[in-house]
């Protein structure tokens, strides 16, 4: 999706925004969090799955990956009769750049996250701004 299309995508009708503190507990709390937006939106047991995945794989990205501060951003839109449940991380973009792999990190368990977002989401990009850097994921809520 380019800038543009970005720009012009559809804002959400309801929109909960978190500050992510930078500290590794920190995703389990807002993960909590969210599961509270998710049951009042009442999203299905699998939907709402699916987003706190997405949510967790991003936050922990930000803070695995990433300058301080971070904010998630959770909105629901709908469009013809489709539903969307749209996860935005920002934050003030990578902490140190790109090198080669930590030979000690392994690589079953680091290094899917990205994947994971790609493999739930329908739409999902990143958007680089003065401001940091924003990765994204919308998921389908299905129709009305």
């Amino acid at each position: 999706m380019t800038t543009a299309q970005l720009d012009a995508a559809p804002r959400g009708e309801v929109e909960h925004v978190f500050s992510l503190p930078h500290a590794p507990g920190a995703v389990a709390g807002i993960r909590r969090r969210v599961r509270t937006v998710l049951s009042e939106w009442n999203l299905t047991a699998e939907r709402a799955g699916d987003v706190l995945l997405v949510v967790s794989e991003l936050l922990t990205n930000a803070i695995v990956h990433a300058l301080p501060p971070a904010t998630l951003t959770l909105s629901r839109s709908r469009l013809d009769g489709c539903g969307t449940v749209r996860v935005e991380v920002t934050d003030l973009g990578p902490s140190a750049p790109a090198g080669p792999a930590d030979p000690t990190v392994d690589p079953d368990e680091h290094g899917r996250g990205l994947d994971i977002v790609d493999a739930l989401a329908a739409q999902c990009g990143v958007h680089v701004h003065s401001g940091g850097t924003c990765h994204w994921a919308e998921l389908p809520l299905g129709r009305d």
